[in-house]
C-alpha cells in the first residue's frame, strides 16, 4: 500500500452558489429528501449572503445565494448559472494541509482562518482548482456545534430516499487540460490515477471523450476528470463547457444501498433520468451474469448494470437539474464493484446524444 502523503478524512460538504438558496433548498428537500438542518442569513447576523444546509446520512449540501447587489460571487453565478463552487474536505490539520498544498503548487483562495462561536471554533482554508471551483479544508475538532459557528439549527425534515454518501464528483475541463489536472491532483493532493478511459472506451459514432479517475491516498475521495475528444459532432463535454462558460463540476454521484427504492422515489417526485433502449436489457444477463435484482424492474426504471472483477454496480443518471445542460446527478449502488460502469458508456452516451439533439446542441 502506497503511503498517503496528503491525509483527507472525507468530503465534508459540497457548496452550491445559486440565484435563490431558499428555492434550491426546497427542491432538494422535496425531490431528494434532504432535511434542512441549518441556516445562516440576515436573521443570524450574516449581511451579504444566505446559506441553507441540507443533510441526508453522510451527505451535506450547502446552498448559498447573494442577498445584496455587488456580491463578489454574483458575476460567477451570472457566468455559470447555479453551480458547484466548493468541494470541501475534512482534514486533520487545516494549516498543514493548506501550507503543504500551496508549497506543492496550489493557488491560494483563502489563507487559514478560524470561525469562532459560543460552541468553539472551526479552522478553514481554501485553494483554487479548475475553473471557479475550490477545495476548502476544514477541521471541527474544537467545535461542539452542528456545522459552523453562526449557523442556526433548523429542523425541517425531508422524506429520505436512502442516499448514504457522496461516491464521487466529476469535473469537466477544457481540451488538453485533463492531464494537467491529473498531474495537479497527483503532485498537490497526493492522489493517484485509479482508472483511465480514452476515446476508444468512451465514444459513439458521433462523439467521444477522455476521462481519468483520481483517488485520494486512503481511497475515500474519488474525482473523475473529463476532457473532450475529437468527434464528428459536439460532445457532451463541449456542450457543458459552452453553456457553463468554462471548466466545472459536471455531476455528483450519490451512493445508495437500495437503488430501486431510491430511483422509484425520485421518479415519483418528478426527477427525470436518461433512458436507454429496451434492447440494453435483453443482453444484460449475458453481459453481467447473475444479479440479485429483477431485470424487468431495472428496465422499468432505466437502471444500468456493470460488472468488474470485484462485483457489480447499478447506476442511473439524471437529466440536468438546472436550466442549462450542465449539472446532473448519478445514483449509484455498489455491490462490490469499485469501477465506474465502463460497460454502460456507449449506451449512456447515445442517450445523452439524443438529449443533445433535442436541445439542438449536438
Amino acid at each position: 500500500m502506497s503511503q498517503d502523503t496528503f491525509p483527507i478524512r472525507k468530503v465534508d460538504h459540497i457548496r452550491h452558489y445559486v440565484g435563490n438558496a431558499r428555492q434550491a433548498a426546497y427542491y432538494y428537500q422535496h425531490v431528494f429528501g434532504f432535511s434542512i438542518t441549518g441556516f445562516h442569513g440576515l436573521e443570524t447576523g450574516q449581511r451579504h449572503e444566505v446559506d441553507y444546509l441540507l443533510e441526508q446520512n453522510d451527505v451535506k449540501l450547502l446552498f448559498t445565494a447573494p442577498i445584496r447587489p455587488g456580491h463578489p460571487m454574483a458575476n460567477a453565478i451570472a457566468q455559470h448559472g447555479d453551480f458547484v463552487q466548493d468541494i470541501a474536505f475534512e482534514v486533520d490539520d487545516v494549516d498543514w494541509a493548506y501550507n503543504e498544498a500551496v508549497k506543492r503548487g496550489a493557488q491560494s483562495a483563502h489563507e487559514p482562518y478560524s470561525l469562532e462561536g459560543d460552541e468553539g471554533s472551526v479552522r478553514v482554508a481554501s485553494i483554487h482548482i479548475y475553473g471557479d471551483t475550490l477545495h476548502t479544508f476544514m477541521n471541527r475538532d474544537k467545535f461542539k456545534g452542528h456545522f459552523l459557528p453562526g449557523f442556526q439549527t433548523r429542523n425541517e425534515p425531508g422524506d429520505p430516499i436512502g442516499i448514504q454518501e457522496i461516491d464521487h464528483c466529476v469535473g469537466n475541463v477544457e481540451l488538453g487540460k485533463m492531464n494537467y489536472w491529473v498531474k495537479w491532483y497527483e503532485e498537490v493532493l497526493g492522489f493517484s490515477n485509479l482508472i483511465s478511459f480514452d476515446d476508444n472506451d468512451i465514444s459513439t459514432e458521433f462523439t467521444a471523450l477522455m476521462s481519468k479517475v483520481m483517488a485520494s491516498g486512503n481511497g475515500r475521495v474519488k474525482f473523475p476528470i473529463n476532457e473532450p475528444a475529437e468527434g464528428k459532432k459536439k460532445s457532451q463535454i463541449d456542450e457543458y463547457l459552452e453553456f457553463f462558460g468554462g471548466a466545472g463540476v459536471q455531476h455528483v454521484a450519490l451512493r445508495t444501498d437500495d437503488i430501486i427504492h431510491t430511483v422509484s422515489r425520485l421518479q415519483a417526485r418528478g426527477m427525470e433520468f436518461l433512458t436507454v433502449p429496451k434492447t440494453y436489457y435483453e443482453m444484460l444477463s449475458d453481459r453481467v451474469g447473475m444479479i440479485d435484482e429483477s431485470i424487468d424492474e431495472l428496465a422499468e426504471l432505466g437502471i444500468l448494470v456493470d460488472r468488474d472483477d470485484e462485483g457489480y454496480l447499478l447506476q442511473i443518471f439524471s437529466k440536468p437539474v438546472t436550466d442549462r445542460p450542465t449539472l446532473f446527478y448519478e445514483i449509484i449502488h455498489r455491490k462490490g464493484a469499485k469501477s465506474f460502469g465502463k460497460g454502460n458508456f456507449k449506451a449512456l452516451f447515445e442517450s445523452i446524444e439524443r438529449e443533445q439533439a433535442l436541445r439542438g446542441t449536438l
